[in-house]
């Protein structure tokens, strides 16, 4: 009898399984990379509006100078009285604090006044000595 087994090789690749497997990593990296949050800080930016800006004349003025010495409209003040006195001020709302650092001023001093900005709901205008 001529029973003969057959024994061809099959060279065919099939990519069926491949493109599976290329669309699910897809949807895995588009749903993972949604929940991805960086670690960034809030930032108000600039931007054009046809609104005045505060004049100067009417501000409320902080100074901060090296090693936390911190100046109300030109007299000098530490961090408690400072945030009672911006606090009595912002209570009527929509209050704009002109706030100026030196040179020589760290992070570290001019952080408490923005955090005090932030908290009381205060406006601040940053100003620049030229």
């Amino acid at each position: 009898m001529g029973l003969r087994k057959k024994s061809k090789v099959n060279a065919q690749f099939n990519m069926s399984s491949l493109t599976d497997i290329i669309f699910l990593l897809l949807i895995f990296f588009m749903l993972t990379s949604s929940l991805i949050q960086p670690n960034a800080i809030n930032m108000k930016l600039p931007t054009t509006s046809r609104t005045k800006a505060p004049s100067q004349k009417k501000l409320d003025k902080v100074e901060i100078r090296k090693g936390g010495k911190y100046y109300f409209n030109g007299k000098r003040v530490n961090l408690e009285d400072l945030e009672r006195r911006l606090a009595s001020k912002a209570s009527g709302g929509n209050y704009n604090l002109g706030v100026s650092n030196t040179k020589d001023a760290t992070g570290g001093d001019v952080a408490p006044v923005l955090d005090m900005t932030l908290r009381l709901k205060i406006n601040p205008v940053f100003l620049t000595d030229i």
